[in-house]
């Protein structure tokens, strides 16, 4: 029992050191990309999207290279699902908030996750990710760097923007913030800081600190959902699919909740925010695509041979994966529209995924 109570404080604590370290080394990165000189809409297509799924593409680093290929499989295709069935679900249903989206970009962030999908289906047939699979998923991330500049450049400039919101009628406010004028990082965020050497060395410290802390934690965790497998005799899928999917996902439900856990964390996060919070919905979605097109890569790149991937990953993950992907796609494809029935269908699928995770855990995985 207390090797069970040690092991629960550690998992505790690598969800701590995570959260903070993501958020603190996203920010001081933003930080340094601005004292470079980088364009906004360059760090939005690019630093943004990243830093959010840095504690999953951390931890599958990580474990690849410890060889514990089913817990970095896990985390990154439970990270998607649980990014998208969990908090962009949140984010749909929430009644308080009229979610708000580039029609065109929803779509081919939409389009590219169930290319991602179609990849993992057709190139683990045997058990294993092929050297295919993985070339062919780090062409889609190239793909989808490019999207996401060329996306930020267009709605920064006012190029064209084909806004859909769960609301009936947009408001005005929402109608008024699809230009130009409104966007940027320093009219949602803290400003950025002057250009000196203080600066500079100062989100310098904060990179390397907060990266620190994420690689601390993501040791953690790696550590506690092992040890938790081998206690309860289960295997690491489950973990992975469960309490670090969820624990991953307890920050980004605060910012689509309005920060209900905590004052400590509101102040922190918003001190450290790095991306727009209307653009919580796409940055969601931007990172299910990197775990997909970069965490599995970067695993079998670090495992150095074809990466193992398990029963449960093929028959659960991936196809709740693709059933949201279409859920999310189908209406503003066709209806030009955002409902919020699609985030209760997408956290149907989440409880069922998990339900089916915890009830019937497939062998192999």
């Amino acid at each position: 029992m207390s090797v069970l109570l040690l092991t629960l404080l550690i998992y505790g604590v690598g969800l701590v050191l995570t959260a903070v370290g993501s958020r603190l080394a996203g920010r001081c990165t933003t930080w340094c990309c601005a004292l470079c000189g980088l364009p906004m809409w360059v760090v939005g297509g690019t630093v943004a999207p990243f830093c959010l799924a840095l504690p999953q593409l951390m931890l599958a680093f990580l474990a690849a290279g410890l060889s514990i290929t089913s817990l970095a499989v896990g985390t990154a295709l439970a990270g998607a699902v649980a990014n998208l069935g969990l908090a962009l679900a949140i984010c749909l249903l929430n009644p308080r908030h009229e979610v708000s989206v580039d029609r065109n970009e929803f779509c081919r962030k939409c389009l590219l996750l169930l290319a991602a999908c179609v990849v993992l289906i057709v190139f683990v047939r045997d058990g294993s990710l092929s050297y295919t699979g993985t070339g062919l998923l780090m062409f889609l991330f190239v793909v989808f760097v490019l999207i996401s500049i060329v996306y930020q450049h267009h709605f920064i400039y006012g190029e064209g923007c084909d806004l859909i919101t769960t609301a009936e009628e947009p408001s005005r406010e929402t109608l008024a913030g699809a230009g130009a004028a409104s966007y940027g990082y320093t009219a949602h965020t803290m400003a950025f800081p002057v250009m000196s050497v203080f600066n500079a060395l100062k989100n310098l410290l904060g990179v390397t600190v907060g990266l620190v802390l994420l690689a601390g934690g993501a040791q953690a965790l790696v550590y506690s959902a092992a040890s938790l497998a081998n206690l309860t005799g289960t295997i690491q899928a489950l973990w992975a699919a469960t309490l670090i999917s969820f624990g991953f996902c307890l920050p980004l439900l605060a910012d689509a909740l309005d920060h209900p856990i905590g004052s400590v964390w509101k102040r922190f996060s918003m001190r450290c925010r790095y991306y727009p919070p209307s653009t919580l919905p796409i940055q969601l979605l931007n990172s299910a695509i990197l775990n997909l097109t970069l965490a599995l890569p970067i695993s079998s790149l670090m495992y150095r041979q074809r990466l193992p991937f398990g029963s449960q990953f093929r028959h659960y993950d991936l196809p709740i994966c693709i059933a949201m992907g279409i859920t999310l796609l189908l209406p503003p494809l066709l209806r030009k529209r955002l409902y919020r029935w699609q985030g209760a269908v997408c956290l149907a699928l989440y409880l069922l995924y998990v339900a089916a995770a915890l009830l019937a855990p497939l062998s192999g995985a």
